[in-house]
């Protein structure tokens, strides 16, 4: 007997809540105005969702400022505070198809990696985070004798936390676990998007220990609810993932109100270089499977195949052999590996960055357009594009979409000049079975995380973030508690 749960049913017979939690229970919005949620598998209204304000997050951010001066989380050790994080990791365990599901339904994604990839990396995140509470140190520095120089790291008091619709409940997890562990007290707003994991996530949190107050979910719209939390004065620290241009009015949003730390993880147009002495096939292999897993809705995508031209031929020849492994299907279908795109508007953006390079006068060699229109979804088929130039928008823009640019070079130093023409540095990747030139080109990329002979490796250890107009800080690893606390001195004189 299969173990395989029976999504279509699951789908019709779970109960959606759309309403926002703060202060430690489910609330309606201030104003009483919601909005529908549409699910992207066949564009119909799944749920209403509240519309939260600036009333919304002003009460978001008065219970979350009294539950952090009063220490009802802060002050609890740090193996009391350990163990209520490892039982909220386990509640993801616990109601993990119910989360695969709402995420599928929500954004649209395979189900089967809502729930092998979205759930475990998040139970995992918060895991990670709580098991590390108790194991780092603060420090005494090498002062003269006659004093004693204490560094501690305090919380940062009340975060702010806006999150992205491509990875809704893993974005909220990487910003909650190091936040949470830290000390701190939360108000997250979900995109409205996707807002249902983490508003399910809110009242795991209370089931597994942590106080009312702590943790408050506010969803609605960016220019609402986010530019609110933005701008709100007794938010001391904002973090945020998502596209450039917010990221922008992000920083600006900080410096207008109270100069609150800013924190921003951004886009990406991600360089997947080949040389000539690559294993092509193994390359062909990753580069696809990254390029159009999530639908390529994943600001690391490797968008960018930065190839050289003697083994372009043998590349394209294998990929194009596996894109019918990635055409769209039902979502809810155990064998889907690609989805739909979230909605109606990324949709035709995807299809309008298509357009353009066929006017730009790029060749489509397989895919371009919208398919299975007829469910009511928005799909479109795997894309690639060669004859790119680095001039060009899909070359240049971040498309977020299943599309794919090939562009080729003749020498190594063309390979790396064109990889770092880009307002962003996210990831990248080498190909290359020589180490030193792999090593010396890795050296030389601009990009936050540089994969060597693979692509898209991860692990909690390690920190996640980017160069230039990627933004700035790190998601993951212990250097995100460097985001969600302050450093303090404490200067004692020695009699």
């Amino acid at each position: 007997m299969s173990n395989t749960p029976n999504w279509k049913k699951l789908s019709v017979d779970i109960k959606l809540d759309g309403r926002a939690f703060i202060n430690g229970k489910r609330v309606t919005s201030a104003s009483g105005v919601n909005f529908d949620c549409i699910s992207p598998i066949d564009g119909k209204k799944i749920a209403e969702i509240a519309r939260g304000d600036l009333a919304d997050i002003n009460s978001a951010v008065t219970a979350a400022r009294a539950a952090f001066e009063d220490g009802r989380w802060a002050n609890k050790t740090p193996r009391e505070r350990k163990f209520i994080m490892v039982r909220f990791s386990e509640l993801l365990k616990e109601n993990a198809e119910a989360l695969a599901l709402m995420e599928t339904l929500d954004m649209g994604k395979p189900v089967n990696y809502s729930l092998n990839v979205d759930v475990n990396s998040a139970a995992n995140s918060l895991r990670w985070f709580g098991e590390a509470i108790d194991k780092v140190y603060d420090e005494i520095a090498p002062t003269p004798h006659s004093s004693l120089a204490l560094i501690t790291r305090e919380p940062v008091g009340v975060v702010g936390a806006i999150v992205p619709w491509n990875y809704p409940m893993l974005m909220a997890c990487w910003k909650l676990a190091p936040a949470l562990a830290a000390g701190n007290s939360i108000v997250l707003k979900p995109s409205e998007k996707s807002p249902l994991t983490a508003l399910k996530l809110a009242e795991l949190a209370m089931e597994a220990g942590i106080p009312a107050g702590v943790l408050n979910i506010v969803p609605g719209f960016g220019q609402e609810a986010g530019a609110a939390l933005a701008l709100h004065m007794d938010v001391d620290c904002i973090a945020f993932t998502g596209s450039t241009p917010v990221g922008k009015m992000i920083m600006q949003y900080a410096g207008q109100s109270n100069l609150k730390r800013a924190w921003t993880e951004l886009g990406g147009k991600s360089p997947f270089v080949v040389f000539a002495d690559a294993d092509v096939d193994a390359a062909a292999e990753s580069c696809i499977g990254s390029i159009f897993f999530n639908q390529g809705e994943s600001c690391n995508a490797p968008s960018r195949l930065i190839i050289d031209k003697s083994v372009q031929k043998q590349f394209l020849d294998k990929a194009l052999s596996l894109v019918p492994n990635y055409q769209p299907a039902d979502p809810l279908a155990a064998s889907t590996v690609m989805g739909a795109l979230v909605d109606e508007t990324q949709l035709n953006t995807v299809m309008r960055y298509i357009t353009a390079g066929k006017a730009e006068g790029a060749n489509c060699v397989t895919g371009g357009n919208r398919v299975m229109e007829q469910s009511g979804g928005y799909y479109v088929a795997p894309t690639i594009f060669t004859d790119v130039r680095n001039d060009m928008k899909i070359a240049r823009e971040e498309i977020f979409g299943p599309v794919l640019s090939v562009l080729s070079f003749t020498n190594e130093a063309d390979a790396i000049r064109m990889a770092n023409d880009t307002p962003y540095g996210l990831a990248a990747s080498i190909w290359s079975q020589d180490i030193s030139r792999a090593h010396k080109a890795a050296r030389a990329l601009r990009a936050g995380t540089v994969h060597v002979n693979c692509y898209d490796e991860d692990d909690i250890t390690v920190p996640f973030g980017g160069f230039k107009q990627s933004g700035n800080g790190r998601d993951k690893s212990l250097h995100a508690f460097d985001k969600y606390t302050e450093l303090k001195t404490t200067w004692i004189k020695l009699s």
